[in-house]
């Protein structure tokens, strides 16, 4: 299983009037830290787009727990399960600064040829840089 981590601060801009993470924001903490895992493990998100794949958001699942606030810094773990086929599934775990878990979730992205627009195969780059974290 691939696992790896990325820390986020909440900026105000986050918040909603609560003073709360607004609950649309934990759709874009959770791409931020889907990059920074693909790139912690030499991929580029813009790499594979300039190479025609793309990767569009197919399901994005989301649990609150807590809230997290203004100023907070969140730790966002991100855990790869499977190797990757048509599709990639991204798990998140969200902590507070006190190791607390305050949100969980999931998103599935699946390959796409640029050109055609129809799903495709895990680029083999993906597939390559994963392959060690599954071995036996």
């Amino acid at each position: 299983m691939f696992t790896s981590q990325t820390k986020v601060r909440v900026r105000y801009a986050h918040t909603d009037q609560m003073g709360y993470v607004y609950y649309g924001n934990y759709a874009a903490f959770f791409e931020i830290a889907r990059i920074e895992s693909l790139r912690s493990i030499g991929l580029s998100y813009k790499e594979l787009e300039a190479a025609g794949i793309m990767m569009p958001v197919y399901e994005n699942y989301s649990r609150y727990i807590a809230p997290a606030g203004f100023d907070e810094l969140l730790i966002i773990k991100v855990f790869i399960k499977e190797l990757p086929s048509v599709k990639i599934t991204f798990h998140y775990e969200i902590y507070n600064e006190a190791a607390q878990l305050i949100h969980t979730g999931h998103t599935v992205l699946v390959f796409i040829n640029r050109e055609s627009r129809r799903p495709c195969r895990a680029p083999w780059q993906i597939v390559e840089a994963l392959k060690p974290y599954f071995s036996a």
